[in-house]
C-alpha cells in the first residue's frame, strides 16, 4: 500500500491514548496549531471516547475537527505523535519497557510506511532515545524528520528547579539536560547560565555558595521528578504534553527553536550510531542541525558513558540490524 497525497500542515495525529496521549491532545487542541486531530488506539473505542470527550471542549476554544481514526486518515498529517506503549510502573526504570515498547513500534511503523509517509515523527513513548532509534531504522524517513521528545521536559524541570532555588522566573534560566531521557541523563552546568550570568556567579550574587552540594541536590531531583510523581500518583502526563506542544510550536511555526530533542549521532563528542538528546535546531524539517555544546571534561565523559548505556541496550534489541 503506498499513499502519495499531499501533506496537511494543519493535521495532526498522535498513536496511543493513553494518559500521554490524551493530555497530548487535549494540550495541543487548546494550542490552535493545528485544525484536524487524528487519535488512534488499539482499543478503539477509547480512542473514540477521548475524541468525543475533547471535542466538547471546542466551543472554548478554537475550530478543530477531532476523530478517531486508522492509518489511512494519518497518511497526511503533517505530524505524527506516537506515545503508545506500555506504561512505566512503580520502581520500574524507563529502559525496563525497552523490550515491550520495541514490540508496540514494530507494528506501527511498518504501518506508516507502507502508506509512504513523508510527515515529520515524534516519537514520546519510553525509553525515548531507543525508541527513537527504532522508529530511524523502521520508518524509511529521513533521520531529520524522526525525532524524539528527549529531554525536553527534564531540561524544563531542571529550569524550575534553578528558578525556584535562585528566586527567578525559570524562563531567564539557559541551561539543559542531554543524554538519555533517564537516569544517565547529564545536567550541563559548565554554560549554565541566568540572562547570560554564568550559574555559579549568579548563586553567589543570591547567596548561596555552597554549589556542588546544591549541584548534585539539584540535578538529583531532576533525575528522580519522574519517580516520585509515578510514586504518588501512578504516572507522569501533564508535564511530558507541555513538553511536546513545546516541540509542536517549533516544528509548525518553524521557529528555529533550540531544543533537546533525541537525534542520531554522527561523530560529536565521539558517539555514533545512536539516539539521544542533545541540543538541536528545531523547525519545519524537523531537526536541523545540532548545536555543539561545549561540556566540561567530567560532563563529555558522563555523556559518552550515557551513549554506552543506550548502545549496550540497541545491541540487545538487535536494534542494530533492523
Amino acid at each position: 500500500m503506498t499513499n502519495n497525497c499531499e501533506i496537511n500542515d494543519r493535521k495532526v495525529a498522535i498513536i496511543g491514548c493513553g494518559f500521554v496521549g490524551a493530555a497530548t491532545a487535549f494540550a495541543l487542541m487548546q494550542s490552535g496549531l493545528f485544525s484536524e486531530m487524528v487519535l488512534l488506539d488499539a482499543d478503539k473505542e477509547r480512542a473514540e471516547g477521548e475524541a468525543m470527550d475533547i471535542s466538547h471542549g471546542e466551543a472554548y476554544a478554537r475550530p478543530m475537527k477531532i476523530y478517531a481514526g486508522t492509518y489511512d486518515d494519518i497518511a497526511d498529517a503533517a505530524l505524527v505523535i506516537i506515545t503508545a506503549g506500555a506504561n512505566q510502573k512503580p520502581g520500574e526504570t524507563r529502559l525496563d519497557l525497552v523490550q515491550k515498547n520495541v514490540g508496540i513500534f514494530k507494528t506501527i511503523l511498518p504501518q506508516l510506511k507502507q502508506r509512504n509517509y513523508r510527515g515529520i515523527l515524534l516519537v514520546v513513548a519510553n525509553p525515548v532515545d531507543i525508541l527513537t532509534y527504532t522508529a530511524v531504522k523502521l520508518s524509511g524517513l529521513p533521520e531529520n524528520r524522526v525525532l524524539g521528545s528527549g529531554t525536553v521536559l527534564d531540561t524544563a524541570r531542571f529550569r524550575e528547579n534553578l528558578g525556584n532555588h535562585l528566586g527567578v522566573d525559570s524562563r531567564s534560566v539557559h541551561a539543559f539536560i542531554i543524554g538519555e531521557h533517564g537516569d544517565s541523563e547529564i545536567a550541563v552546568w559548565s554554560t549554565a547560565n541566568v540572562a547570560g550570568v554564568p550559574i555559579h556567579k549568579f548563586c553567589s550574587m543570591r547567596g548561596f555558595h555552597n554549589h556542588e552540594e546544591q549541584m548534585e541536590r539539584i540535578a538529583r531531583e531532576v533525575k528522580q521528578s519522574a519517580y516520585e510523581i509515578i510514586r504518588r500518583k501512578k504516572a507522569t502526563y501533564f508535564g511530558i504534553a507541555m513538553a511536546v506542544k513545546r516541540i509542536c510550536e517549533a516544528i509548525v511555526r518553524d521557529e528555529k527553536s533550540v531544543l533537546p530533542v533525541s537525534n542520531m549521532m554522527h561523530g560529536a563528542y565521539g558517539i555514533s550510531d545512536i539516539t539521544l538528546s542533545m541540543p538541536a535546531v528545531v523547525g519545519k524539517n524537523g531537526v536541523e542541525i545540532q548545536v555543539p555544546v561545549s561540556l566540561d571534561g567530567n560532563e563529555a565523559l558522563a555523556l559518552k558513558e550515557s551513549a554506552d548505556i543506550l548502545k549496550k541496550i540497541a545491541r540487545e534489541i538487535k536494534a542494530a540490524e533492523l
